[in-house]
């Protein structure tokens, strides 16, 4: 059996005629069949997560998971993140001690970056991290925009440790515990659709152990875990996108919407697009060193889903000025899939680093342009 059907008759045994698992007990089931952490390297030849992947097969699984009806998962910052992060800059104790248990589906993480007032730039650090006199730091300040910050067992943070430091330098890469009654808070943050995806996170004194990379080395850490998100993930995203698409071309014809020369050409260029887009990634797969290709990748991606949510409630016309059902004083407002894509995908052109911050990036990185006064 080769290894994408291996995937598939996994994925079809699990999911037919069963019951939505309770995310976290998905995750320990994914965990148990050794779907998490799958190519993880290790030392002395072993490996950190499950099972032994090319990279090919990582994309495999990956692509086949969004495929399938699968419930979204809850461990995928601790798997395609922290993980990695780990590898690369953590030391073996940390490894031994935090990558086994995301492999096998127990922990979650979440992560402490954005901060009120700073926007997309990430230099713009204002959390506190101080020495405890314990062996670790008491963490002071507030993150936002924290996906599963409400579900999540521990948290790697930016923070400042040399108070008289700014923009990039003094910042250290810490992990925490989630689990400290009153010394975090978490918020849910109600968006646009009506849901609570992100958080905001307070740290009042939380105490952080462990350092990744050394005191004061948090920069390096932190851009290369955020060219580490742009990864295997990125491909398994766009088969989402091309799900996406396949619904709103649907209902173009059923509307009778694509019989406008302007909305197919615009759809036929959202496919084309997207097909551009995975070439890319599939080219870029596995490099490294280009300082602008996880900016290009974020540029292409975060238009082209805005774009499609736009291209959405056109094509449904009236209908996407109206919900599935009716709004009262007391009962939250509803979204169908077209407006529920088109109200969060708003969003795809800011989180993550804007496009301004992109392009800011490709020009001084890439072109050697002057930087940007500060």
């Amino acid at each position: 059996m080769d290894f994408r059907t291996e995937v598939r008759a996994w994925l079809a045994d699990r999911l037919t005629d069963t019951p939505t698992p309770h995310p976290r007990a998905w995750e320990r089931e994914l965990g148990r069949a050794g779907w998490i952490g799958i190519g993880w390297p290790g030392a002395d030849g072993e490996t950190y997560g499950n099972r032994r992947a090319t990279l090919a097969e990582q994309v495999v699984w990956a692509e086949e998971y969004t495929r399938s009806t699968a419930p979204a998962r809850m461990g995928h910052i601790g798997e395609n993140l922290l993980a990695p992060t780990l590898i690369l800059y953590g030391t073996e104790e940390q490894k031994r001690r935090h990558l086994p248990p995301v492999a096998r589906g127990e922990t979650l993480w979440c992560q402490g970056y954005s901060e009120p007032g700073a926007g997309s730039d990430l230099a713009g650090i204002r959390t506190t991290a101080t020495p405890d006199g314990a062996g670790g730091y008491a963490v002071t300040g507030q993150k936002i925009w924290t996906s599963l910050a409400r579900d999540a067992d521990f948290c790697f943070v930016l923070a400042r440790t040399d108070p008289g430091s700014t923009r990039h330098h003094g910042l250290s890469f810490l992990l925490l515990d989630m689990d400290q009654p009153g010394r975090i808070e978490v918020r849910p943050i109600r968006q646009l659709t009506g849901t609570s995806e992100f958080n905001e996170v307070f740290f009042d004194g939380a105490r952080a152990t462990e350092t990744v990379g050394g005191e004061g080395d948090g920069w390096r850490v932190a851009m290369g875990l955020l060219a580490l998100e742009r990864g295997v993930s990125t491909l398994a995203q766009q088969i989402g996108f091309a799900e996406e698409l396949a619904r709103v071309v649907a209902a173009a014809v059923a509307s009778g919407a694509a019989g406008d020369p302007v909305i197919r050409a615009r759809l036929v260029r959202q496919w084309a697009e997207l097909d551009t887009m995975r070439r890319h990634a599939l080219r870029t797969l596995g490099t490294t060193g280009d300082p602008g290709a996880p900016s290009v990748a974020k540029l292409l991606w975060g238009g082209w889903h805005r774009r499609l949510g736009e291209l959405a409630v056109e094509v449904a016309g009236e209908a996407g000025a109206v919900g599935p059902e009716p709004w009262t004083a007391d009962r939250p407002y509803e979204t169908d899939p077209a407006q529920h894509l088109f109200l969060f995908s708003r969003a795809d052109t800011i989180y993550g680093g804007s496009d301004e911050i992109q392009r800011n990036i490709i020009a001084e990185r890439v072109l050697g342009l002057p930087k940007e006064p500060r």
